[in-house]
């Protein structure tokens, strides 16, 4: 089976998390999308947010240690990685998708829908996510990774997010 690299960012502020509404999908998803040639993961998942919600994002580091020397540096660490089935669709035949999964908070830019992809963008509260039915509104996985977000790591993530500021 094909499979793709893709890099997808939760843009996390003020106890919020940001949305897009996948015209194709119709669902309520993270910015995100392929990677392409020569680009890191990270690269992708900061140009696939600016394209899709003309934010500028920083990708919060969770390193286990960081190194720089001219052979070798640290890249930000995906908070998850994923193995997605996707459907056929049109002439597309089915495929998986390797999901590079990072958090990141804006630093500038302006929140505005990229409409050839996107239908609306909107921050959403943990109880609005909560809200919103599996598998109709939302991916189950992109609800529980949200939850994840804020009930295990709400301190942690405020504590880097304030530390970068």
């Amino acid at each position: 089976m094909k499979r793709d690299f893709t890099a997808t960012c939760h843009i996390i502020c003020d106890d919020k998390v940001l949305l897009i509404y996948h015209k194709k999908l119709k669902k309520w998803l993270p910015p995100g999308g392929h990677m392409e040639a020569d680009e890191t993961p990270t690269e992708a998942a900061k140009r696939e947010v600016f394209e899709e919600t003309g934010l500028h994002v920083e990708l919060i580091s969770q390193e286990n240690i960081t190194i720089s020397y001219q052979n070798a540096k640290s890249i930000e660490r995906p908070y998850l990685c994923l193995l997605e089935e996707i459907p056929a669709y049109g002439d597309t035949p089915a495929h998986q998708h390797i999901d590079f999964i990072f958090l990141g908070y804006p630093v500038g830019g302006a929140k505005q829908a990229n409409y050839d992809e996107v239908d609306d963008i909107r921050w959403f509260t943990l109880d609005e996510v909560q809200k919103l039915k599996s598998d109709i509104d939302i991916f189950a996985d992109t609800q529980e990774i949200i939850q994840h977000i804020f009930s295990t790591n709400e301190r942690q993530i405020a504590t880097l997010i304030n530390a970068l500021k």
